[in-house]
């Protein structure tokens, strides 16, 4: 059975520093150690100058779920609504790719 990955990447209004290290403290907070949960990292956009290297986020989530189940109820879990809550006004962008990991 294949794992469900959800990957986030977040563009902020105010994205300094301090800005981008509270979004990170966050997610390290809210959304890290739910049931189901096999891996999760976040961090900062690398500086990395390439053709194909996609530039257009400040900070980016990666949580691997044992199943998709898993991580529907993570999606309705009252700490990632917190973390919407306490975290929405600063984003300018979210984008979510999600992904049958093999």
């Amino acid at each position: 059975m294949s794992k469900f990955g959800h990957f986030v990447f977040f563009t902020l209004r105010d994205n300094s520093d301090q800005a981008q290290q509270q979004l990170i403290d966050a997610c390290h907070q809210h959304l890290s150690g739910h049931p189901g949960t096999v891996h999760f990292s976040v961090g900062r956009l690398a500086d990395k100058q390439r053709d194909v290297n996609d530039r257009n986020f400040h900070v980016s989530l990666h949580l691997v779920f044992e199943t998709e189940a898993d991580h529907d109820a993570y999606q309705v879990a009252d700490r990632h609504d917190t973390f919407i809550a306490e975290n929405k006004d600063n984003w300018t962008k979210v984008r979510v790719f999600d992904s049958y990991i093999e």
